[in-house]
């Protein structure tokens, strides 16, 4: 099960995930992280996932599909904070921290979740007016 949780900030896309996880909870997750960038030029995502056993052959699909999607798009993301205690979960995610260098990820115990969440609820670099910035000349 994918589920959307209550954010730190409006600027964040906060979920949990426990059990197997179904091409219509992934959608959900999708819709509104896409919803999120239309509101803000940057984005933090935060992840609460020790109870994640794995996703259904759909989902996973969807998964690969849409971040293969993002790849053009990640300058989008600023942070994503993964709160686990498992092993093969805080891997994959530093992997993907190395893949990923214009996204910053970062791992967090379970019992750090406070710290996590205030980690993902500082404002990304040039969101501060809201607004994206804009190349070109910006003087009087």
């Amino acid at each position: 099960m994918l589920e959307l949780t209550h954010p730190p900030a409006s600027h964040v896309v906060a979920m949990k995930a426990s059990g197997t996880i179904t091409a219509n909870e992934l959608q959900k997750a999708i819709d509104a992280i896409e919803a999120h960038k239309n509101k803000h030029p940057r984005i933090n995502m935060v992840a609460e996932l020790d109870d994640l056993r794995w996703m259904t052959f759909t989902a996973l699909l969807r998964d690969i599909g849409y971040g293969l999607t993002q790849i053009g798009d990640i300058k989008r993301y600023h942070r994503a904070a993964v709160i686990t205690d498992k092993e093969w979960i805080k891997h994959i995610a530093h992997l993907e921290d190395r893949l990923f260098k214009a996204l910053e990820i970062r791992t967090f115990a379970s019992k750090e979740r406070a710290a996590a969440m205030a980690w993902v609820a500082e404002v990304p670099p040039g969101s501060e007016d809201g607004e994206p910035e804009q190349d070109g000349y910006h003087g009087a």
